[in-house]
């Protein structure tokens, strides 16, 4: 069993049974820090609304920053997959760390700031995905379209949304030009709203259809 909780934008803190993993710690985007203690953090790039560690970090907490490859930290075997932050190459923003990992049964990916489609590559690298955090904002990432391109390739049993418009953004950061989640949600089916910004994953009862499950920060 694993506990997802969001703390907005792309953060997220995955509680399994025995290791707490968090995901692309923010600072300064208008709401308030991430507060956890994490065993091991994902970072996918350096840019500060992905890379706050030291609010989130446990103790003998480790930090897995901008990797690329395959390694092991506190028992879960991650995948680092290399992407870019734009549709450049990397020219306008600079490389992304795509996160392949299982948790108590559970495969997780977490795409941080993907700018572009995947290469037939980085899908056959990610391999089965049964969770898919997947930036659906545009303008810094990819953008609704592309974001369900990227969903059919590595068809998750459950997708959920991240990097978008919602309440209390920066304007000076430019965040007001982001889809909101509906966007993405646009012809879809499947879709559960939960009031809460958490949800129990289990690898017995993942969904035999995709569904999308969407987050709030406010109950």
């Amino acid at each position: 069993m694993v506990e997802v909780l969001w703390h907005g934008h792309s953060c997220f803190e995955l509680r399994g049974k025995n290791v707490t993993i968090v995901t692309d710690p923010f600072r300064i985007i208008g709401t308030p820090d991430p507060e956890a203690s994490a065993d091991i953090v994902l970072v996918s790039h350096g840019h500060r609304d992905h890379s706050n560690v030291r609010p989130v970090l446990g103790k003998d907490g480790k930090v897995v920053d901008c990797f690329v490859g395959s390694t092991e930290v506190k028992g879960v075997a991650i995948k680092g997959v290399e992407s870019f932050h734009d549709n450049s190459s990397g020219s306008k923003r600079g490389k992304n760390s795509l996160y392949g990992f299982s948790l108590d049964g559970v495969r997780f990916c977490h795409l941080g700031d993907l700018g572009h489609e995947l290469s037939s590559s980085a899908v056959k690298e990610l391999g089965t995905v049964d969770v898919l955090f997947v930036p659906v904002g545009g303008f810094f990432t990819i953008g609704p379209e592309a974001a369900t391109k990227v969903c059919d390739e590595l068809n998750p049993r459950i997708t959920i949304p991240m990097h978008y418009r919602m309440p209390g953004l920066k304007a000076r950061l430019m965040f007001g030009f982001l889809h909101s989640p509906d966007d993405f949600l646009k012809g879809k089916t499947n879709i559960e709203q939960v009031n809460g910004p958490s949800l129990i994953i289990e690898p017995d009862t993942l969904p035999k259809e995709s569904k999308i499950i969407v987050l709030s920060l406010h109950g």
